[in-house]
């Protein structure tokens, strides 16, 4: 496990400032939610523009004070502007210095540079063409790297899925060609982000997990949130075995838990068939999910994907149960619990019903050779039916 102080600078230059992302949704929340959260909207707005400012990122202050509807201050964006064309009057002509005078690899390193300060500027158009143009120029596969995984976090920074998607395949392709095992290890983290934040915790999770040892990913995310997001994907996607085994067991991630309370209280009232601590962890966990701008957009399936779960493992050790006494174990009413499982068992989420007069919960557990068996049947009459479709065509 990579120790939490003095490792922040393995990572790469943390370019975009993804802070800033995160500042602009949080004053992208209505009052009402952003109070629930305890975001001081106000303190946030005016920490952000202070950032925006002091690095003279004239576009960002184009952008944010459109979204935020302040008043543009023009001797402010006069400054910036001027500030801006100096600067890469600079590196343009360090560029052509290098051309003319020195090798390749100084001229991708001047080229480098202006395409780190136009990403750091919010020039988003300016950063892609400059990053094509590197990219053009560099023939080693780790330097090539490094500019796709540039690319990603400039996708993440603007919530641009095809920029994430393009370069997270473009990087792949190279990794098989002869990455090495930092960068390796580097794609694994930037393609379990993507994959949660698109609701693929499976995917997610399997990423997290494969790097919890060797995270260096710092511009990205500090430590202590990539654990939180490794362990959010991994109580949904893992089954109870393998959720012991790299989660519970987990040395590395144990490690760290006494500095997140929360997330050891979240996995190990599930895992310890505490229903009602874990109803409480939960609630707190989607206030969690609200206020990170990857996960916000998949809280409630998240939070009704773990209620079922959680629901389902209790089932699983009874026959049969009363509805008062699954009730009181997740500390709720029996309405709530009624109403709960009545919804889950007419979606098929769970295998269970409900003796409403005598109060009595039944579980149904599917037959698993059955159901295979069924599946195979159902899979050959469609088989069946598309050859009897493609005879007929033949035939005419």
């Amino acid at each position: 496990m990579p120790t939490l102080e003095g490792l922040e600078e393995a990572g790469l230059e943390k370019i975009p400032d993804l802070s800033i992302a995160k500042m602009r949704f949080e004053l992208s929340l209505d009052s009402t939610t952003a109070k629930e959260l305890k975001i001081d909207q106000a303190a946030v707005k005016e920490k952000l523009m202070d950032k925006i400012k002091a690095g003279f990122m004239t576009q960002l202050y184009r952008d944010v004070s459109s979204e935020l509807k302040l008043t543009v201050n023009n001797s402010v964006l006069e400054e910036m502007e001027t500030k801006n064309k100096e600067e890469l009057e600079k590196l343009t002509q360090a560029i052509e210095n290098a051309e003319k005078n020195e090798g390749e690899s100084e001229v991708r390193e001047a080229m480098v540079k202006k395409c780190e300060y136009l990403t750091l500027i919010g020039d988003k158009d300016g950063s892609l063409k400059m990053l094509k143009e590197t990219l053009e120029k560099t023939n080693t596969t780790g330097h090539k790297l490094d500019l796709h995984f540039h690319l990603i976090r400039l996708g993440f920074f603007f919530n641009d899925n095809k920029i994430i998607t393009t370069n997270l395949e473009k990087a792949k392709e190279l990794i098989e060609l002869g990455g090495d095992w930092d960068r390796r290890n580097r794609l694994k983290v930037y393609s379990g982000l993507y994959a949660m934040s698109v609701r693929n915790f499976q995917e997610a999770a399997e990423n997290f997990l494969d790097t919890v040892s060797t995270f260096t990913s710092y511009e990205l995310m500090d430590y202590l949130t990539f654990i939180k997001y490794a362990i959010i994907s991994s109580m949904l996607a893992l089954d109870r075995k393998d959720l012991t085994k790299k989660v519970v067991e987990g040395a590395d991630i144990n490690e760290v838990l006494h500095d997140l309370p929360l997330f050891k209280n979240f996995i190990y009232s599930l895992y310890n068939a505490q229903y009602a601590d874990f109803f409480v962890a939960l609630a707190e966990i989607e206030g969690f999910l609200k206020s990170d701008r990857l996960l916000a957009p998949h809280t409630s399936h998240y939070v009704k994907e773990m209620r079922i779960r959680s629901y389902a493992q209790l089932l699983e050790s009874y026959s049969s149960l009363t509805v008062n006494y699954m009730a009181n174990s997740f500390g709720v009413s029996e309405k709530f619990i009624d109403n709960e499982l009545s919804r889950f068992i007419t979606t098929g989420a769970l295998n269970a019903k409900i003796d409403k007069v005598g109060g009595i919960i039944q579980t149904n557990r599917p037959d698993k050779k059955n159901w295979q068996y069924q599946a195979v049947i159902k899979q050959g009459d469609l088989l069946l039916n598309r050859i009897q479709k493609l005879s007929r065509v033949i035939t005419i």
